[in-house]
C-alpha cells in the first residue's frame, strides 16, 4: 500500500557517510564549475554594504558543496573586493546531518570559509519544495544532484525500486510528479532570487538510448532486496514498499516550462550543457585490476545515497532495539558487494547543467 512517506526529498545516510562515498556526485558537480564561474561573472551586483547571498539547495552533509562554494567566493571577491560580507545558506530538510556539514566547514581542506573573515555560513532545515529564504534575497542559487528527488512518492514500482526501471502507468505517474515538482522548484527559487540573480542546477541525465548509466548497479541492488525478502531478512510487505522518490528527467522535461514563451516565473535559460561523466572507479580498475575497491565503493555509494529511503519501508514494530536501520544497511551492503564483485562493467553517466537568470 502506498503510504504518505517520502513527502520531502530524501535524507542521505548520516554520520558523514554520504560525505565519504558521494564521489560520483562530486565529479558531476565538478563538470559544472565553468558554468558556475560564468554565472558569477554575470550576476548583477549592486553597490552597497549588505551581504551577497548564496543559497546551496540540497546541501546534504556539505563536503560536495565546498569546492563549488569556494569557487563562488573566489569569483565574487574578484568583483566586490575582500571586505564585503558574503552569506552562504545551506538548505536541506530537518533530518539532514547538519552536524557533519558544520564539521566539514571547520576541518575540510577545501572549506570555503578558510582565510575568509567576511564569509558567514548558516543552515536552513526545510524542504526546498517550500520557500526557504525571503523573496528577492538570493544572488546565486546552486543545486547539485538534489532536484532529482521528488516531493512525494507518486506510486510503488512493481518488481523494482527506482523509476528508471518503471514502465507504463507507473512511469507516467513519476513523470507527472516530476513535472509538477520541477515547476514548483523553479517557482520558489525564482521568488527567492533577486532580479539579475542566477540559478544553476546540476542533475543526472539519460543518454540517447534512454539509460542513466547506473542500471547494472540498480538491478543488482534490486536482486539483493528480493534475496533478503526470500531469506526472511525483510518481509514481502516491506520489500514491496521500497521505492525511491527520485526521477531522472530528460532535457526536454527540464526545458518544458520554458517552451511556450522562453521564460518561466521571470527565469530564462542562459546555458544548458549535457556532459558524459566518466566512471573514475572503473578507470582505476582498468589500471590496477583490483576488483575489491570497485565493488566496495559501488556498494557504499548505494548504501549512503539510498539506504534511508529504502529503510523507510521497514515496519516500525521491527525488533532490534534501535539497530534495525544499521542491521538492514549492513546486510544490504554486504550482499550487494558480493554481487558487484562479479560485475566488471563501466558505469558512465550523464550530467545536465542548467543555468537560469531572473529578469525584470
Amino acid at each position: 500500500m502506498l503510504t504518505e512517506r517520502g513527502l520531502t526529498h530524501a535524507v542521505m545516510e548520516g554520520q558523514g557517510a554520504y560525505n565519504k562515498h558521494a564521489k560520483l556526485q562530486a565529479d558531476g558537480a565538478a563538470l559544472a564549475l565553468p558554468v558556475l564561474e560564468k554565472a558569477i561573472r554575470e550576476i548583477e551586483v549592486d553597490v552597497g554594504e549588505y551581504p551577497l547571498v548564496v543559497a546551496d539547495y540540497g546541501s546534504s552533509q556539505g563536503k560536495n558543496s565546498m569546492i563549488p562554494m569556494q569557487a563562488t567566493i573566489k569569483g565574487l571577491r574578484k568583483r566586490i573586493g575582500p571586505d564585503r560580507a558574503i552569506s552562504v545558506y545551506h538548505i536541506d530538510q530537518p533530518a539532514n546531518d547538519f552536524n557533519s556539514l558544520f564539521e566539514v566547514l571547520q576541518v575540510d581542506r577545501n572549506s570555503y570559509i578558510a582565510g575568509e573573515a567576511e564569509v558567514y555560513s548558516a543552515a536552513v532545515g526545510k524542504s526546498f519544495y517550500e520557500q526557504v529564504l525571503p523573496s528577492g534575497f538570493v544572488h546565486l542559487g546552486w543545486c547539485s544532484y538534489a532536484a532529482m528527488w521528488l516531493s512525494r512518492l507518486p506510486a510503488l514500482i512493481p518488481g523494482h525500486f527506482i523509476s528508471v526501471r518503471s514502465t507504463g502507468t507507473v512511469r507516467a505517474a513519476f513523470e507527472r510528479q516530476a513535472a509538477q515538482d520541477w515547476e514548483k522548484f523553479l517557482t520558489l527559487r525564482a521568488r527567492e532570487l533577486r532580479v539579475g540573480g542566477r540559478l544553476l542546477v546540476v542533475l543526472p541525465g539519460v543518454s540517447d538510448d534512454g539509460l542513466a548509466g547506473l542500471e547494472p548497479m540498480f538491478d543488482q541492488g534490486n536482486a539483493v532486496l528480493e534475496e533478503m525478502a526470500t531469506d526472511g531478512v525483510i518481509t514481502p510487505e516491506e520489500r514491496s514498499g521500497m521505492t525511491l522518490t527520485n526521477h531522472v528527467r530528460q532535457k526536454r522535461e527540464l526545458l518544458a516550462p520554458f517552451k511556450d514563451s522562453g521564460t518561466f516565473q521571470q527565469l530564462t535559460v542562459e546555458d544548458f550543457q549535457v556532459s558524459e561523466l566518466t566512471d573514475s572507479a572503473w578507470v582505476q580498475y582498468q589500471q590496477d585490476g583490483n576488483m575489491e575497491p570497485l565493488a566496495s565503493g559501488r556498494a557504499l555509494f548505494f548504501r549512503s545515497a539510498f539506504l534511508p529511503s529504502l529503510a523507510s519501508a521497514l515496519s516500525p514494530s521491527r525488533p532490534g532495539n534501535g539497530t534495525a536501520l544499521s542491521d538492514f544497511g549492513d546486510q544490504l551492503e554486504q550482499r550487494l558487494k558480493r554481487r558487484l564483485a562479479s560485475l566488471a562493467v563501466p558505469m558512465h553517466t550523464c550530467v545536465q547543467t542548467m543555468l537560469m537568470a531572473k529578469k525584470e
